[in-house]
């Protein structure tokens, strides 16, 4: 649910209250300062901005409250007490299940083109691996040593890493997307922001759901989930999906489908409730992901192979899988993932509440990533990520009548290892007569230890204050190698008769990072319908290493890189009004990002005859940057049937340095994944009959230019685009049938959402002979329809 929900959330009286808890409890983004307007020079233009959200007295004479429908309240526990989602200080949106069901939404990347400030991607060269950015902070590397600066958590267990993060949406009661520094009430330290994905409870009574979809490109989606109460307090619950469609597009050289989905997963859980004060909740879920490679499009012909540009961008002659550079996985594309946690709730008294959140995770990927996109051996790579982690919190929880607070200890221990051949074929032969390959084998461990604590005191009826901090020591181990052999593999990658060439890495790294991160907020209820908030808060990242640096070559990368800071200044208001039939919520905010953790890939002549013939990693701390924003998110009731849905966000972007060489080059980058400007309309009609409930809605989402990387590069950077969906959706009287009909891309619009720069123009980094640019899209247009029978 969200100020842009859609109006199935919409009742006759604003007394009533949804039933649905939006819990954005662990997070706490209410950032700001009274000094603000000093800093953000577009402050002025806020105040119309204010204005308008807080204009409870519009027109309303002609309107009888007791015969128009109003907007429901929203029921959130974001400060571990029960209280409207408008009178919480915090940048959110959410979506209730409903929310997302009416959307016809697929996998969370949907979501940012509801969300202002938020961009959500699958990754270069993947189907599942997710590259999530908020308020222009974000990490797109999925290597191992590189944290994400927005934090994902599955039911508060955070997931360290982004492999298989980019979760389909089915079993979900809510989704949470909090923007801004996150820590202060749990879990990991979020520099960006969060996103939380929280699964149903499971029924007091027998339930089960059958739920099918079917569509254009062969889509056929089926999830059965049921549950069962059973003597004692238990309760059991089981979800299975598979989740199948064939390629947007065609590989050419190999005959597979390209953009195609493989997925099979399931979800066991167990509840137990002995008494009224205490619930254990244990969860096992597995995913299973055999999606073809997706390969990238060409925008331009092969250099030395004369390969022509295609004429479709969903198409690829991507052929690594079925050549000998990826023969050491066999050309498998695969991500495996699973794990299990058992969650303690212990109401001890009518003030206290303890809570235990354990888990334990993993994931195994075999990835193949062709750079080239030909079906010639120019420049490839087999991958594999392995990951687990295991994670300990503990909360303690005081509520009475004026004063509320958290205290909480986390604990992390995770390993992250990749390894990967980069396969250099006909530059390798015209240099040295042979293909050359480049092993790299890198593992980066953490143990990180967290104590953190928020107190919100209500210092009069109106006026609140919240005070937070958080401590962090995050320990980092790393353990890295790289060579370069003669032939097509590596050994590890089975190839025997590999000739070692050279050495370029063999280090073993340790670092401790600390840091104490603070967070302040004022809060005050100008009347019943209206909140007004100022906060300032700190995210902070920890430092490590580059599992593809070279030590070799850049001794400095066995020292690993610094943390990152962000000091984060925000105000913002929400307002219901006009008779409650709208709501407004308008947040601004000033971020200074310091010491940002920029890992690039960089070419190198390693034999000083002028031709690049391998590349290594390199991170540094190269910038500091201000972001600064204006966001708006409404919902307004036009009449009982007709409502209107919009969110917009306005970013301020400027690098004010980047360190190259110890050169400020801050004038040639930006911030990638960053769009200035973002858009959302939608338009929704609900009519109740004799026979269910009908809606239609249609929407649309605009985006402005987008950088992938941080240098622009015009052949892979998606210029402004506005992407059209349409829903139908039929409930019946009962409420046990749904039956809709979604079309998504409308328009059929062609998005790049990611990119491979390679080639001879505007890359930092150069490699292979045939001008190695790939580029990949968003979804084409799709038409699904979808039924779902509950009893």
């Amino acid at each position: 649910m969200s100020s842009a929900q859609t109006p199935n959330t919409i009742k006759n009286s604003t007394t009533e209250k949804d039933n649905i808890e939006i819990n954005t409890t662990q997070q706490q983004h209410i950032n700001t300062h009274h000094t603000f307007t000093h800093k953000f020079p577009a402050a002025k233009p806020l105040a119309l901005a204010l204005a308008v959200a807080g204009a409870s007295t519009l027109p309303t004479a002609t309107v009888n409250a007791a015969e128009v429908k109003m907007i429901e309240e929203v029921v959130v526990t974001a400060r571990r007490r029960e209280e409207s989602l408008q009178d919480v200080p915090i940048a959110v949106t959410a979506f209730s299940s409903d929310d997302l069901e009416m959307r016809g939404a697929a996998d969370i990347s949907e979501l940012a083109q509801v969300t202002p400030s938020v961009t959500l991607e699958p990754s270069r060269a993947t189907n599942s691996t997710l590259t999530a950015f908020i308020r222009g902070v974000g990490q797109q590397d999925p290597l191992a040593g590189f944290e994400q600066g927005v934090a994902l958590y599955v039911d508060d267990v955070y997931i360290a890493r982004p492999q298989g993060a980019l979760l389909d949406i089915y079993d979900v009661e809510r989704i949470e997307v909090l923007r801004g520094p996150q820590g202060t009430l749990y879990g990991r330290n979020a520099v960006g922001g969060a996103i939380k994905y929280v699964t149903r409870r499971l029924s007091d009574d027998p339930s089960l759901r059958i739920k099918a979809a079917f569509g254009t490109y062969g889509q056929q989606d089926l999830v059965l989930t049921g549950s069962m109460p059973l003597p004692g307090g238990f309760k059991v619950g089981a979800t299975v999906a598979n989740l199948q469609r064939d390629g947007y597009g065609d590989n050419l050289t190999t005959g597979e489908d390209n953009y195609n989905k493989d997925i099979a997963a399931y979800r066991l859980s167990a509840e137990w409730a002995p008494t009224d004060d205490l619930l254990f909740r244990l969860a096992y879920d597995n995913t299973n992901d055999e999606s073809n490679p997706v390969e990238g499009y060409r925008p331009v012909a092969g250099a030395v192979s004369g390969y022509p540009v295609l004429g479709d961008v969903w198409d690829t002659a991507g052929g690594a899988s079925k050549l000998s550079s990826t023969a050491g996985i066999n050309g498998n594309n695969s991500v495996d993932s699973d794990g299990v946690n058992l969650s303690i709730e212990w109401a001890i008294n009518d003030a206290f509440t303890l809570r235990s959140i354990t888990a334990q995770r993993e994931d195994y990927t075999q990835s193949v990533i062709d750079f080239d996109a030909l079906p010639v051996v120019d420049l490839e790579a087999p991958v594999i990520y392995d990951n687990e982690q295991f994670s300990q919190e503990l909360q303690l929880l005081y509520s009475s009548e004026r004063l509320n607070a958290v205290t909480g200890l986390y604990y992390l221990d995770a390993s992250a290892a990749n390894d990967f051949d980069v396969v250099i074929g006909q530059l390798g032969i015209l240099v040295y007569g042979a293909p050359l390959t480049a092993y790299t084998g890198g593992s980066v461990d953490t143990k990180a230890v967290s104590a953190f604590a928020d107190v919100t005191y209500d210092i009069t009826q109106k006026l609140s204050l919240s005070l937070g901090g958080r401590y962090t020591e995050d320990e980092r181990t790393a353990d890295v190698y790289r060579a370069s052999y003669f032939g097509i593999g590596s050994p590890f990658f089975g190839n025997e008769a590999a000739t070692l060439v050279a050495v370029s890495s063999d280090y073993h790294g340790n670092r401790t990072y600390r840091d104490f991160s603070p967070r302040i907020n004022l809060s005050y209820q100008l009347n019943d319908d209206t909140n007004v908030y100022a906060a300032y808060s700190q995210g902070w990242k920890a430092g490590s290493f580059d599992p593809r640096g070279a030590n070799f070559l850049s001794p400095g990368v066995e020292k690993g890189f610094d943390a990152e800071t962000l000091n984060s200044y925000e105000a913002g208001i929400k307002a219901t009004w006009w008779d409650g039939r709208a709501r407004t919520n308008v947040a601004l905010f000033y971020s200074d990002y310091e010491d940002m953790q920029v890992p690039t890939s960089v070419a190198v002549d390693s034999d000083g005859d002028g031709i690049n013939d391998l590349f290594v990693g390199e991170v540094t701390n190269a910038g500091k940057a201000v972001i600064q924003g204006l966001e708006f998110e409404g919902l307004f009731l036009l009449t009982e049937s007709l409502s209107v849905q919009a969110s917009a966000s306005i970013l301020d972007t400027e690098i004010k340095e980047w360190l190259f060489n110890g050169e400020d080059i801050s004038d040639q980058r930006e911030l990638q994944n960053t769009p200035e400007k973002m858009a959302y309309l939608g338009l929704t009609y609900r009519k109740d009959l004799s026979f269910g409930g009908l809606s239609f809605n249609i929407n649309g989402s605009y985006k402005d230019d987008v950088v992938q990387f941080e240098t622009p590069v015009p052949a892979i950077d998606q210029k402004a685009v506005t992407v059209y969906n349409a829903s139908a959706v039929w409930i019946s009287p009962e409420d046990n049938w749904t039956v809709g009909l979604h079309v998504k891309n409308l328009t059929d619009k062609e998005v790049k959402t990611a990119g491979y720069c390679f080639g001879f123009e505007g890359c930092n980094s150069p490699l292979g002979l045939e001008d190695n640019n790939t580029v990949f899209y968003a979804p084409p247009r799709t038409v699904t329809a979808g039924v779902e029978y509950r009893f």
